[in-house]
């Protein structure tokens, strides 16, 4: 990572695609970059390099493989209910004449994003819906996942905040045991298009690109640098028509952006609106960030691995405490710190072994973690190990007893083995916690889902012992 043809290579790939959050990941990049290179047969950074100059196939496949989206359908369940109860149909009342809809899911990934709001538009429009006009368009730079996206069939992973009623009625059973394959008529309302958000800043995206009634571009900016940030949104803006909507991911708005959007607070969520009656925010010439410095060689490490094991933070070198299990305080929703990070990010990009084998390596070195056994637990589920899966969830409540998600979960995982008075038992435990919490209180680890929802998506599971 010394070599200085690869501090090129870096600078050249954040130039490309903006993405800066690989500024300061030299290990993380180093490995992306290093799958590429063992495909083409390169030994040198050097060689790399000179195959991009040449090869616009490859830059695409390199764009791929450091592109790793996480998402599954419907995540953020506050965001949804805000599309379910106010956007969208705001969108549909103010459209009514023209009876036309353009949606823009950027950054769409695999495709449950812009399928979950395709399923609202269809359950909201209803018998009305062969009278519109749909424009769903979901995007993304890596070619890879939109192939998955037009596929339209996903596993457990994927699905893993719906219950068996809602996988019943948008799915049916996928080509291979353990996936599920989209309804024609949900799959139907989306088409995906390779697109790279920077296209936006230097005057090469598409005309159609334009009149937007809803734009969602969640997770997506986190990547950027923030200068670069500031320009993007200003660019989405501009591709609203007067009243549209934008969706940023929770930690993404910024109080900049009310220059030229409102910012519109909703239940659990913020939103900006082009005003109805306000021009159309005008391009500005944003400063690029200094790529220069990307430049600068990394301190001297050892070699990197040639096992090409998925990487995790180094151990401690100096003498320190064994971590302490984690409180419910410290767990959070959405946002998991460290080794936690790679597990999710994998999994979601659909590898589950190498997620597998990046949270054993995890536990390895954190067997106090709750979250960790966690989502091993959802892993050995979505592998079809349920045996595994039971062992990892009680570990959780064994580190934990609060843990809300881990009570759900392995009541589901024994609720499936058969072992249903057992599994009622731990849902019932996991709602009964839930209820001692503020009804709009994220669950830990529970993709969106709210206290207070809890009792409704356990219902079905409880029969007549649900209060």
């Amino acid at each position: 990572m010394g070599d200085p043809a690869f501090a090129a290579l870096k600078t050249r790939l954040v130039a490309r695609t903006g993405h800066h959050y690989y500024a300061d990941k030299d290990d993380l990049l180093w490995e992306r970059v290093g799958r590429r290179m063992r495909a083409r047969g390169i030994a040198e950074p050097a060689g790399y390099l000179a195959l991009l100059e040449e090869s616009e196939a490859e830059w695409a496949a390199l764009e791929s493989e450091i592109t790793i989206g996480e998402t599954f359908f419907f995540r953020y369940a506050e965001q949804f209910a805000a599309l379910r109860g106010t956007i969208l149909p705001e969108r549909i009342a103010a459209r009514s004449e023209e009876r036309r809809l353009r949606i823009w899911s950027a950054g769409c990934s695999t495709g449950p994003e812009t399928y979950s709001v395709g399923i609202v538009l269809h359950e909201l429009l209803g018998e009305r819906l062969p009278d519109w006009r749909l424009a769903l368009t979901g995007t993304d730079i890596n070619r890879d996942v939109l192939a998955v996206a037009r596929r339209g069939v996903y596993g457990t992973w994927a699905l893993r905040t719906l219950g068996a009623e809602e996988r019943g009625r948008y799915f049916r059973p996928g080509p291979r045991e353990g996936t599920f394959a989209l309804r024609p008529e949900y799959r139907g309302l989306a088409r995906f298009e390779p697109q790279n958000l920077m296209s936006l800043l230097d005057g090469t995206a598409s005309l159609a690109l334009t009149d937007y009634d809803l734009i969602l571009c969640r997770n997506v900016l986190i990547y950027f640098h923030p200068d670069v940030v500031q320009a993007l949104v200003r660019a989405l803006a501009q591709r609203l028509r007067p009243g549209g909507w934008l969706l940023l991911g929770h930690a993404e708005p910024n109080p900049s952006f009310s220059e030229f959007l409102d910012a519109i607070s909703l239940p659990g969520t913020a939103a900006y609106r082009r005003p109805e009656d306000g021009a159309r925010p005008e391009a500005q010439p944003y400063p690029p960030p200094n790529l220069a410095a990307l430049q600068v060689p990394p301190d001297p490490a050892p070699a990197p691995d040639t096992t090409w094991a998925p990487l995790l933070p180094p151990k401690a070198t100096s003498p320190a405490a064994p971590p302490a299990p984690a409180s419910k305080a410290d767990l959070t929703a959405d946002s998991p710190p460290g080794p936690l990070a790679l597990v999710r990010s994998l999994a979601d990009a659909g590898d589950l072994d190498a997620s597998w084998r990046a949270c054993r390596a995890a536990l390895g070195q954190d067997p106090t973690d709750p979250r960790l056994r966690y989502y091993e637990g959802l892993l050995a589920r979505a592998r079809a190990r349920p045996d595994e899966a039971e062992r990892a969830f009680r570990g959780a409540l064994y580190l934990d007893k609060g843990f809300i998600m881990a009570h759900y979960h392995l009541g589901l995982t024994l609720i499936a083995a058969g072992r249903g008075e057992a599994g009622q038992r731990a849902v019932a435990n996991a709602v009964r916690l839930a209820a001692g919490l503020p009804g709009d209180a994220p669950l830990p680890e529970g993709d969106g889902l709210k206290a207070a929802d809890l009792a409704g998506a356990a219902r079905p599971l409880l029969g007549d012992e649900a209060a």
